[in-house]
């Protein structure tokens, strides 16, 4: 980090008389002054470390800048919340016309903080904008620049604007350095490091919500390459063809757009045609969308001279959101919306682009949740997730699977979709549903798995080889670029083609390869495309073993009569672990401090529920439900809001702490903690209490073991406490006995006497065998002369899944 002089001083000579030596007699004498001010003395220090910043370290000098404009912008949003806190006064009616248009353009779940935070990021960067692409016309005819500006009229933006004045040296370094860019290259490469160290930290939550990561130019480039060879190959065309649209549905700033400009593989007499007709882009955040509007055209102007045209097929809305609104037309986005309109109606023929990869919020406290979208992921469950096997199909509904579902859809039955995205759906067997349903959509894929997964590097301790990740920082997961084809009239199955980057490689080089393929021609003329025969379990790469299938299942909690009958069981019941969603209070190495953090954390929740019903006292339920998120504070310093118990506070209950529900827990391997074990404080108890009864003392022993998807691989553990979910990763528990409370029976006529092996010495309670007669009946059938017992069963189950041949065979 290069360090920045923040005060530069500028030093008075002293008044002094000199000798007058070597003078004419005649020169009139005169004391020496000192050193007169410049006419921008105050100035000076300002422009002379904007100097500095630039040639020195401009990348550091505006990610410290990111953490003021995060403070200014706040402050823009505290002082419209006081503007708007008068439901009569013309400013409310005012946003709230605003709100209801922004709600159909982009999406309808947009909150009104959300809004507001909108119009306070417009002001802290519209400033930015200007000095990135000054004296260009978009500047002031954008139609959402425009809409924006009027909106922050009505609202009195006098108070608001005196804040922004704090970051005008910022605003001068960016121009500064923007002054000096000569190519349309040079510049993007300032936009991307401008995201990369200033905005994606100055409004971070608002990027990880939205899972936003921008992508390397070769990446972009063997994309744009490789979709131009499926056109020819495939369908006698190319990306220039005027019978081709090509739309990218989450463009960032517009890198993709930019570079198939560039990229030759449009003709200069296509190029007009296909700009003014053929190329489309949409974008959420509204920032990138101004630059990404502007970039493409300077980048065309750049390329054809002549009279500037304005880039019209940019539309700012949530891509996903598209399909689950018939009507977009608006007053104050009118421009935008008849657009949108536009575009719903068009024929796409290519989609390409860099999908967004969020799964979801990482605390309630955030308020940064996920968009859900109704129509898209119910066809996701029609068709991704209908054969899947697994019980927690949460992961079929990251962003970028979203993605893929919904390009599939809107290219209907031909055309090519290029994607780089999360590589997890190429082998986990959580996503076999996914890979079945995408084998029969298409009639051909082009997977190049780029890996760089360094959880999984981590966790196997460098064994998985993965390499760095060649979106360096700002991507955990692995990553895959994929092709994916619709060919009308094709009655073979789906080819599925795939080539491994490599192992242990660095980003430099990933990158490196990239470029020196060009497209997936390239590896073809390599010879370095391997084609999959997926199995009947839709396995792509690393198939597993069939045998595993004959093997009596430890437990299975399907609802379908005929899978019950048709698979045994050997455990009664099992559990994930407990998941409270708020560790921080929940768990302490202390009794005494746990009881204190509870206490407090269960006082202030008491005083937030007596606050809500205060301030919304004749409010219904489901108007309740509405207000929640935006009335409750995100200090977690006071509490940790989880779903679950905003609900209670929406239904005024309040509760008081109890020393019984103190209890020793395992919330890591081989680390013992005290727990506040409750459930309403501990988000998900799933059937722990069952295994473990709240605030009961009994004898219990449990296996956990690490659950499909696990990213630390296969693990298991035996333990006699009541563990955390992720003791053994997203662990799964199998206990050796269930215990029942007798004094809440449902039936009171059935007779449960002959289950029961012994009495618990817990008044209420009663403990029976949690390993099934029908598992017992399965062994001793296996090994007629044994004499096996229900403890052999539970200590085998944990023998056999520590043997190093059963793991190694059935890895995958």
């Amino acid at each position: 980090m290069t360090a920045v002089e923040d005060k530069i001083h500028i030093h008075e000579k002293s008044e002094h008389m000199g000798l007058e030596i070597g003078k004419a007699a005649h020169e009139p004498q005169h004391s020496y002054k000192g050193q007169m001010r410049l006419p921008f003395y105050k100035e000076f220090p300002n422009a002379l470390k904007t100097l500095l910043a630039k040639k020195f370290a401009i990348a550091d000098y505006w990610e410290n800048w990111a953490g003021n404009v995060a403070e200014i912008a706040q402050n823009h949003i505290t002082h419209l919340q006081n503007l708007l806190a008068d439901e009569n006064s013309e400013a409310f009616h005012a946003f709230d016309a605003f709100h209801k248009e922004l709600k159909n353009n982009l999406n309808s779940e947009i909150k009104q903080e959300e809004a507001i935070e909108m119009l306070a990021q417009h002001l802290v960067t519209r400033p930015v904008f200007e000095a990135l692409f000054e004296g260009n016309e978009f500047v002031q005819n954008n139609a959402i620049s425009q809409a924006m500006e009027k909106i922050l009229t009505e609202l009195d933006k006098t108070n608001i604007e005196e804040e922004s004045k704090e970051l005008q040296e910022f605003y001068n370094s960016v121009r500064l350095r923007a002054s000096g860019i000569t190519t349309p290259q040079a510049r993007q490469n300032l936009i991307i490091t401008l995201y990369e160290s200033f905005f994606a930290k100055a409004f971070k939550k608002t990027t990880d919500r939205l899972g936003i990561v921008y992508t390397p130019v070769e990446v972009v480039d063997f994309i744009i390459h490789s979709v131009d060879d499926v056109l020819r190959n495939e369908f006698g065309k190319s990306l220039g063809s005027q019978d081709v649209s090509i739309l990218d549905p989450f463009t960032g700033t517009g890198t993709f757009i930019t570079r198939l400009l560039q990229s030759n593989l449009i003709k200069p007499e296509d190029m007009e045609y296909k700009f003014r007709h053929n190329i489309h882009a949409n974008e959420i955040v509204l920032l990138a969308y101004y630059i990404a509007a502007i970039n493409i055209e300077s980048t065309y102007h750049s390329i054809m001279k002549g009279e500037y045209i304005p880039f019209k097929h940019i539309g700012l809305t949530d891509t996903f959101r598209m399909l689950e609104e018939k009507n977009l037309l608006q007053k104050l986005f009118k421009d935008n919306s008849e657009y949108l309109e536009h575009q719903k109606n068009l024929n796409i023929q290519v989609i390409f682009g860099n999908p967004p990869y969020s799964v979801g919020q990482k605390s309630e406290n955030d308020n940064a949740k996920n968009t859900p979208y109704p129509i898209l992921d119910q066809r996701i469950r029609e068709t991704y997730a209908a054969q899947s096997k697994v019980t927690n199909t949460r992961a079929l509904y990251d962003s970028y699977i979203r993605a893929i579902r919904w390009a599939s859809d809107r290219i209907d039955n031909a055309g090519v979709i290029g994607f780089v995205s999360g590589s997890g759906y190429i082998e986990k067997s959580t996503m076999d549903s996914l890979r079945k349903s995408l084998a029969k959509e298409f009639t051909s894929i082009y997977v190049l798995n780029l890996r760089g997964d360094l959880r999984k590097n981590m966790l196997s301790n460098g064994v998985a080889q993965e390499g760095e990740n060649i979106f360096g920082n700002g991507s955990m997961t692995g990553i895959a670029i994929t092709l994916f084809i619709k060919k009308p009239n094709v009655t073979e199955s789906c080819k599925i083609y795939y080539h491994d980057i490599g192992s242990n490689l660095t980003t430099k080089r990933k990158l490196e390869i990239l470029d020196e393929f060009c497209s997936i021609d390239g590896i073809t003329h390599e010879q370095g495309w391997q084609l999959i025969t997926p199995n009947e379990h839709g396995d792509w790469i690393n198939q597993r073993d069939d045998s595993f299938a004959n093997f009596l299942t430890l437990g299975n909690k399907s609802n379908n009569k005929k899978k019950k009958e048709n698979n045994k069981k050997l455990f009664e019941i099992y559990s994930c672990g407990l998941k409270t969603n708020r560790d921080v209070w929940t768990y302490n190495s202390s009794r005494e401090c746990l009881a204190k953090n509870m206490n407090n954390m269960i006082t202030f929740y008491n005083s937030e529920v007596q606050r809500f019903n205060d301030a919304y006292p004749y409010s219904d339920r489901k108007a309740h439900t509405n207000f929640v998120n935006s009335f409750v504070g995100t200090n977690s310093k006071k509490i940790s809001w989880s779903r679950g118990l905003k609900k209670e506070l929406i239904k005024g209950k309040t509760f008081n702490f109890e020393e019984a529900y103190l209890t020793p827990s395992l919330y890591r391997p081989f680390t013992k903690q005290w727990l506040y074990y409750n459930s309403i404080f501990n988000e998900m108890v799933y059937q722990i209490p069952r295994i473990f009864p709240m605030g009961k003392i009994v004898k219990n022993r449990v296996i956990q073991v690490s659950s499909i998807g696990s990213m630390s691989g296969f693990s298991v553990i035996m333990i006699e406490s009541l563990s955390d979910m992720h003791a053994v990763h997203t662990g799964q528990c199998f206990p050796r006995y269930i215990y029942e409370d007798t004094t809440v029976s449902k039936d009171k006529n059935k007779k449960q006497s002959h289950l029961f092996t012994e009495e618990s010495t817990t008044a209420g309670l009663q403990r029976r065998d949690a390993i099934t007669d029908e598992g017992l009946a399965h062994f001793k059938a296996a090994y007629p002369n044994e004499t096996i017992t229900k403890d052999d069963l539970f200590y085998y189950v944990y023998g056999l899944l520590h043997s190093e041949d059963y793991r190694s065979r059935y890895a995958d």
